[in-house]
C-alpha cells in the first residue's frame, strides 16, 4: 500500500468513522446532542421512582404532562439541529426558552441537569454557522503570501523588494533631509516638533 491509496481500501470502521465525521462537520452536532440530552431528565424525573435501599421515592407531581411535553420537545429541537440546519436558530431560541420554562414546571429543570444541558445546546445552535467551502487551490483564510520560487514570502503590494515594510521613525530625515523632531515638515506639511 502507497500514501495515495485512497480511502475505499481501509476497513469498514474507518470509513464508517470519515462518514460520521463529515456528517458532523456540516451541522451543529454538538448543540443537537446537548438539546437532546437535556429533555431527557426533564421528562424522565416527574414519572420516575427512586429506590434508596428500602425507601422509594417518587417525583410525580401535577406538572408531570408539562414535563414530559417540555421533554419530548427538546428531543424534537435536538434532533432538527441535526437534520434540518437552516431552523437552528429557531431551534436555538425555543430550547433556550424551554429550558428556562423546565425551571417552574418541570422539578427544578431535571434537577439543573436538563435545564444546563438544553440552554448550552441552545447557545451552541445559535452560535454555530456553516462553513463556506473552499475553492481548489485556494490558499486557507489566514495564510500568509505564498512563498516565490526562491523560497522568500512575496513582498507587499507597493513595497520595495529587500526592504522591511516598517513604520517611519520620528528620527528618520524628512524628505527634506531634517528629522522630523527638528521642526521640519512632514511629508503632508504639518509640522512636528520635539
Amino acid at each position: 500500500m502507497s500514501a495515495e491509496t485512497p480511502v475505499q481500501s481501509a476497513g469498514r470502521f474507518t470509513r464508517l468513522r470519515l462518514r460520521f465525521r463529515d456528517w458532523r462537520g456540516t451541522r451543529p452536532f454538538w448543540a443537537g446532542l446537548f438539546t437532546l440530552l437535556g429533555g431527557l431528565p426533564i421528562a424522565y424525573f416527574p414519572y420516575a421512582t427512586l429506590k434508596l435501599g428500602t425507601m422509594s421515592l417518587a417525583m410525580s407531581t401535577t406538572a408531570g404532562a408539562g414535563s414530559l411535553i417540555i421533554g419530548v420537545l427538546l428531543v424534537t429541537l435536538g434532533l432538527t439541529m441535526w437534520f434540518q440546519q437552516a431552523t437552528r436558530v429557531f431551534a436555538g431560541i425555543a430550547s433556550i426558552l424551554l429550558a428556562l420554562v423546565s425551571l417552574v414546571v418541570s422539578n427544578i429543570g431535571g434537577f439543573i441537569i436538563g435545564f444546563l444541558l438544553a440552554l448550552i445546546g441552545g447557545a451552541l445552535a445559535l452560535s454555530w454557522a456553516p462553513g463556506k467551502p473552499t475553492a481548489e487551490g485556494a490558499a486557507p483564510k489566514g495564510a500568509g503570501p505564498a512563498p516565490t520560487t526562491d523560497g522568500a514570502p512575496e513582498p507587499a503590494p507597493g513595497a520595495v523588494a529587500g526592504e522591511p515594510d516598517l513604520p517611519r521613525s520620528w528620527n528618520e530625515p524628512a524628505e527634506g533631509g531634517a528629522p522630523y523632531g527638528d521642526g521640519a515638515k512632514e511629508p503632508n506639511g504639518v509640522h512636528r516638533v520635539g
